[in-house]
């Protein structure tokens, strides 16, 4: 397992500054989890993790390795992603697509070895999609994509994970269900995450970007506080504690509009 380090990031898109001098640290074997508003700079952000958008300035650390000046192959045993949405341009089975976490651990064009095909197997298997394996990739629903996708993930067996909303089009029980395969597989983990109970209950540390700063990071239960979360999230909070659980559970509900 292997740490993660962001300092001072700035990322920019067409010249308009996104991210700005973000500092963030996630243990080896931790998980992180980045919360804020739709347009706080946090799909930004992990994609310049997984190096899908360059860095302005700053660094990107995965143990003592900067990844920015890693090859590619390299960066990509380091850092395995399950983005929000992947669209594939060819015809793939969702073995295929899974079997491209494979790619940094071979030459360009080797094909599969037993070993690759054992670790797809397994990876399809413990995301619960083995049954769709010779199905095409753009024929199944939104959750069954995204459970593919973090197939592909596990079988690139990288030490830090990165997951852009991960939940997204996942019913109740496949949330928690993926969630679980996240902590059981033990790597390092930075997740960007809409549901901020999930994110209470899945992630040792929080991260709350607001116009592409960090303006809090700690626990879950001293970061989630009603002040915090009116001024972020401009709602009402009510915390208490989970059942059976030490994490924060908030109720939300609009601001009343009575002048607070």
């Amino acid at each position: 397992m292997t740490s993660l380090t962001l300092s001072d990031v700035h990322i920019a898109i067409g010249g308009t500054p996104i991210v700005t001098g973000v500092d963030l640290r996630v243990p080896s074997g931790r998980r992180a989890g980045i919360i804020g508003p739709n347009g706080s700079g946090k799909s930004t952000l992990l994609r310049a993790v997984y190096r899908h958008l360059p860095i302005a300035r700053g660094s990107i650390t995965v143990g003592d390795e900067d990844l920015w000046r890693l090859t590619p192959r390299r960066a990509a045993r380091l850092v395995a992603a399950m983005p929000q949405e992947t669209k594939s341009d060819f015809d793939v089975t969702a073995w295929e697509m899974a079997a491209a976490g494979r790619t940094p651990h071979k030459r360009p064009f080797a094909p599969d070895t037993a070993e690759d095909t054992a670790i797809v197997t397994d990876a399809l298997t413990r995301a619960g999609v083995a049954h769709l394996a010779r199905r095409h990739f753009a024929t199944l629903s939104g959750g069954e994509k995204q459970r593919v996708l973090f197939a592909r993930a596990l079988a690139q067996q990288a030490p830090v994970l990165v997951l852009d909303e991960p939940t997204n089009h996942l019913d109740v029980r496949h949330q928690f269900e993926l969630l679980d395969l996240i902590t059981e597989a033990g790597t390092t983990v930075v997740a960007a995450l809409h549901d901020l109970n999930l994110a209470a209950a899945y992630c040792d540390d929080l991260y709350v970007l607001s116009g592409g700063r960090v303006v809090a990071h700690g626990p879950p239960a001293d970061v989630l506080t009603p002040p915090l979360v009116g001024e972020v999230f401009g709602v009402d909070a009510h915390v208490t504690a989970a059942p059976g659980s030490d994490a924060p559970h908030l109720i939300l509900r609009p601001r009343s509009g009575t002048g607070r």
